[in-house]
């Protein structure tokens, strides 16, 4: 078909669907060319969290990574691997129902994104309808969009020769395109995307990640085309060294290989670190790129915990495309081993890439009056003595009300409890002008006192005091995370909140109340009692109280034939996910804890069960089989 020809049917097909606009098909040629700009991205919740990856920058590594996961699962040693190009990207994730696209969305913080699916229509590559069949009803495609190199070159001089800044690197310039609110902008850009992952993945049929990922292609997407499988990890180090003389060649940034055990049934078995990584991938990075300059001051951060975090404040200098100014020098300990010292010449890195941090001075350039550095016996932000618990490398503020502490905590817990409109900016505004010292003051702003700041139209105040009252009605888990008490985590919030239900219960609990629940050890026990029993943190929370707040958390074992009981699920099942059979548990009232322990009431085992297995048997745990569960909680097997 000649150019005149098709443009001339483009236009057709535009007229008839401008004419009956439910004449247009889901996968129109014409929703690839954009709609009209939008005000702002909306905030998409993904269904299941969009994870970071853990790094190995050695094969040693690597060793100690899949040792960590034989210890899991003796399985691990004959799942063998599969390898991927790491592309350096902006991570999205696609909604399909019934193989049709239907939400777009940006990876966000991993929980909550925005919503780019006009931008992601623009993009060839990501397909608007499905080919082939066999995939699930509804699922999320996970991937990178990636700006071809030779593309961002062009765009680079274009901009150049318009007199505009050019991009720093590729992976932020198609971040910055799939953000754009004009989606003609993202289609000019001519971005790609490269598919690797299915969620849920107990939706799947696959046994594999490489069987998922030439189905992937079969539905049409694209995969990157380096990737392979490999029966061990000796055989995944010498295939990561051929790669790395790949990746200088490609047309796409790329920072490693990331190594994921193949087999997809253990993926749950092998868990996630921290509700942050999975443990069965890893990120097999190369040597960063190092740069060299003056490390002019060691300052300190004050956290959310009151950890006093040291940073380097240098004469700026470019990593990897990015002009660096500060770098995380991580803690006091770590200063002193390396002997870091003010006025040094340093080296800088990336880590990952993404990071700045300092890895070593350069001793020969050191000034003759450079002295070591050590942390400062009052708190930098309001003088109190700081403390450092024995066991801990970390040094800490104990004071609740420390400036430093209160802005950290209050973003913190705005980001958590999602009220929108409260960033750092915004939250220093307010208690600058004195409206607020603490985060309970945030439930005493009234608009009329708001649009009396800078930047706050009538409109905009009640939207944000709105937000902030709606924030009362979150479950005790939510609120247990967003008091930012420290080593309680998203995860020990929901665990704790389970147990105790209400807030008043936890905060009268023992140490031996907290610290014999499955998935809490002594170290956190001993940090939410601590917490509790500190007289600023109750004032605190009276004056939560006081506000309304009463924070309960749902009871989703209370009632129904396995209520009290506790239950671990370990190997492959006969018909029911694990996902499935966590969700059956639940709805009969149990719990499904992640370890074996001496309160746990069965174990319920597939085929290849790991040493959770061997566990129960040692500790005396019962052990039953799927059909036992099933008829346990009153089904038929």
């Amino acid at each position: 078909m000649s150019d005149a020809e098709f443009d001339r049917l483009f236009r057709e097909l535009r007229e008839i669907e401008a004419a009956d606009p439910e004449m247009r098909a889901p996968d129109s040629p014409t929703l690839r060319i954009g709609a009209e700009p939008q005000s702002a991205l909306a905030k998409h919740r993904h269904r299941i969290p969009m994870l970071s990856l853990a790094n190995a920058f050695s094969d040693e590594e690597l060793d100690a990574w899949e040792a960590r996961l034989r210890r899991i699962s003796p399985q691990v040693a004959t799942a063998g691997y599969q390898l991927e190009v790491k592309i350096d990207g902006a991570a999205v994730s696609l909604t399909y129902e019934r193989g049709i696209l239907r939400v777009a969305t940006t990876r966000g913080n991993g929980v909550i994104g925005e919503d780019i699916t006009v931008n992601a229509r623009t993009i060839p590559d990501i397909p608007l309808t499905l080919q082939g069949d066999g995939w699930p009803e509804s699922m999320e495609v996970r991937g990178e969009v990636y700006f071809p190199i030779r593309n961002f070159e062009a765009l680079n001089r274009r901009r150049s020769a318009a007199g505009e800044t050019p991009f720093a690197n590729p992976r932020n310039a198609a971040a910055g395109s799939l953000r754009q609110l004009d989606p003609s902008i993202t289609r000019e850009r001519k971005l790609r995307f490269f598919a690797f992952q299915v969620e849920p993945e107990d939706s799947l049929p696959f046994a594999t990640q490489r069987e998922l990922l030439d189905a992937l292609e079969r539905w049409g997407f694209p995969v990157e085309p380096h990737r392979r499988r490999v029966a061990s990890l000796a055989e995944a180090k010498t295939a990561i060294a051929g790669l790395q003389n790949v990746l200088p060649t490609l047309n796409f940034e790329a920072d490693g290989v990331v190594v994921k055990v193949d087999r997809i049934s253990l993926h749950p078995e092998l868990g996630i670190v921290g509700e942050r990584e999975p443990r069965w991938a890893i990120a097999r990075k190369f040597a960063p790129e190092v740069a060299v300059t003056k490390l002019l001051k060691i300052a300190i951060n004050v956290g959310r915990t009151g950890a006093l975090n040291p940073y380097a404040i240098l004469e700026p200098v470019v990593v990897t495309g990015v002009t660096v100014s500060n770098a995380t020098l991580h803690n006091a300990d770590l200063i002193a081993a390396r002997d870091i010292r003010e006025g040094d010449y340093v080296e800088i890195t990336r880590a990952g890439e993404v990071i700045p941090q300092v890895l070593a001075p350069v001793i020969e350039r050191r000034p003759q009056n450079a002295v070591p550095w050590s942390m400062p016996e009052k708190c930098p932000r309001c003088g109190s003595a700081v403390e450092h618990p024995p066991d801990e490398v970390m040094y800490f503020c104990p004071n609740v009300s420390c400036p430093g502490r209160v802005l950290e905590t209050i973003v913190h817990f705005a980001q958590v409890m999602e009220i929108r409109g409260l960033g750092y900016q915004r939250v220093a505004q307010l208690l600058e002008s004195g409206l607020i010292a603490d985060v309970a003051d945030l439930y005493d702003l009234a608009p009329e006192r708001l649009t009396e700041l800078e930047g706050f139209a009538t409109k905009s105040a009640r939207q944000l005091v709105d937000a902030i009252a709606a924030s009362k009605q979150r479950p005790l888990s939510t609120f247990l995370f967003a008091l930012g008490i420290r080593h309680v985590g998203a995860g020990v919030a929901r665990i704790l909140a389970r147990e105790f239900r209400t807030l008043e219960r936890l905060r009268n609990a023992t140490i031996e109340q907290v610290g014999e629940i499955p998935g809490i050890g002594s170290i956190i026990a001993d940090a939410v009692i601590h917490f509790f029993a500190e007289e600023r943190n109750r004032h605190l929370l009276a004056e939560f109280e006081s506000h309304g707040f009463r924070p309960t958390e749902s009871d989703v074992s209370g009632e129904g034939p396995l209520a009290g009981q506790i239950y671990v699920v370990t190997g492959t099942l006969p018909t029911l996910s694990r996902s499935e059979a966590t969700r059956q548990i639940e709805g009969a009232g149990g719990r499904v804890a992640a370890n074996v322990s001496q309160r746990t009431t069965a174990v319920v085992a597939g085929t290849d069960p790991g040493t959770k297995l061997d566990r129960a048997r040692a500790l005396g745990v019962e052990v039953i089989d799927e059909g036992e569960l099933l008829r346990r909680i009153g089904r038929k097997f």
